[in-house]
């Protein structure tokens, strides 16, 4: 078992005070044995001298003193010692945890900030450590400073994105009802018709991109406002398809959230397994309420047959895997399940996914079950 800082610094503390302690009661020892005690002759009464005492008697009583002196200098000293000790090491440990309690405090608060679920809530943390101005509390503010900067920057971020978002959708809309304008004449050749046709394709494929962007920025955040959701409820209305089976086995699944977040969730999941799958293949969703406290919702999909290493890329932003080998035209913007998992993250929930070994991924995603 490793010992913690507490722990150490007792020991040390303790060791060397029982060390020191030792050493004084040797030498006292030492210089006790090595003194010749001419008081004790003064002290013991001489006998007569027709009582036949001798130089011997005198020798034996001096040495009988000194002897018993000695012994109870070690027993008492010894005794002296385990008690100061075990009071001096029982001290070190109450002062070395109130000289550690900043620490604890900040170890505390950067542990609540790294277990947050949603980022930008955790980053809003400040330790505020209170005291003199020593090295601890240079160490907070330190970290306190560096959150400050973290908050800062995360925040310009999500509003870059939300802005440039917003600010892109104006010209995409427009560009749309151009095309779409240009292309009303019955007169129109089939090349210029093709040619809007695709232009219409990538107009939609950008809005879409604009629209996961805005989403994602959304999702990133902490959900303030939960109300009553039923993800069986969900399943039912979005795991449909025209182009791979869809086999739905809702059972009641009641979490508190986003309606339309754990809508996207779940339509986000039913899209990648349909749109990264093979022809004639499956997408499988199942609900759950567990004994845990959690509710499950599992996606699975047959398809191309994905490296487990590559499943945890698959989750980042733009990031897809064997393009060539979809059952339909992707039309997705690589969002998807970074969308996902920016969902589950800002409902305190849980993300595991893992590749089949026929193929396609077992996507599980656990929220908190309503009370």
């Amino acid at each position: 078992m490793r010992l913690t800082v507490r722990g150490r610094l007792t020991l040390v503390y303790g060791g060397l005070f029982v060390l020191a302690g030792l050493i004084l009661l040797g030498v006292t020892y030492l210089l006790v044995e090595r003194d010749r005690p001419m008081t004790a002759t003064r002290a013991v009464i001489a006998p007569a001298p027709g009582e036949g005492a001798t130089q011997d008697t005198f020798k034996t009583v001096i040495d009988d003193t000194k002897a018993e002196a000695l012994n109870a200098l070690v027993t008492q000293g010894a005794i002296a010692l385990v008690v100061v000790s075990a009071a001096a090491i029982a001290l070190g440990w109450l002062i070395a945890g109130r000289l550690l309690q900043p620490l604890h405090q900040i170890t505390a608060a950067a542990r609540r900030i790294a277990e947050s679920p949603a980022a930008d809530r955790g980053l809003h943390e400040r330790i505020a450590l209170d005291g003199p101005n020593d090295e601890l509390k240079q160490l907070a503010d330190t970290f306190d400073l560096m959150l400050a900067r973290l908050d800062q920057s995360l925040d310009g971020q999500r509003r870059f994105i939300a802005n440039a978002s917003h600010e892109l959708r104006t010209p995409l809309t427009l560009n749309r009802t151009l095309l779409e304008v240009a292309l009303e004449p019955a007169e129109t050749s089939p090349e210029v018709r093709q040619l809007g046709a695709t232009l219409l394709a990538i107009n939609d494929r950008h809005g879409r991109l604009i629209d996961g962007l805005l989403l994602l920025a959304r999702s990133d955040r902490e959900i303030t406002e939960r109300s009553y959701v039923d993800l069986a409820d969900i399943v039912d209305h979005v795991a449909v398809s025209d182009t791979v089976k869809v086999v739905a086995e809702p059972v009641e699944a009641p979490t508190l959230g986003d309606p339309v977040l754990l809508e996207r969730l779940v339509q986000n999941l039913v899209e990648n397994g349909v749109r990264h799958n093979v022809p004639d293949g499956w997408v499988k969703v199942t609900t759950g309420a567990r004994p845990d406290g959690w509710v499950e919702l599992q996606v699975s999909n047959s398809g191309p047959v994905v490296p487990r290493y590559e499943v945890a890329g698959l989750f980042e932003p733009f990031r897809r895997y064997g393009r060539e080998r979809l059952a339909a035209p992707s039309g997705g913007a690589g969002l998807g399940l970074s969308i996902v998992r920016a969902i589950v993250g800002a409902h305190q929930g849980r993300l595991h996914a893992t590749a089949r070994d026929e193929g396609g991924l077992l996507i599980t995603v656990l929220l908190p079950r309503a009370p």
